[in-house]
């Protein structure tokens, strides 16, 4: 189960906006990165993850890619 960006935001109970200004960026670049139209710079997904409290892998990999590489 992967889980994106806007789930991430909504569950710690922020607004685009709110999540805008903690990470110093415009909230349409939120809205952006939410809906996938662009590519998040690796620094400003880091930050994400710790606003949202979250493992990065979570977002890129989805929870359940342990397992699945162990059975390979």
């Amino acid at each position: 189960m992967q889980i994106t960006l806007k789930a991430a935001r909504v569950n710690k109970g922020l607004t685009q906006r709110e999540a805008a200004k903690y990470l110093k960026v415009n909230f349409q670049t939120i809205s952006k990165y939410e809906i996938d139209s662009s590519k998040i710079p690796m620094k400003l997904l880091k930050d994400m993850c710790s606003l949202y409290k979250i493992p990065m892998n979570y977002i890129i990999l989805g929870k359940s890619t342990k397992k699945s590489v162990q059975k390979l």
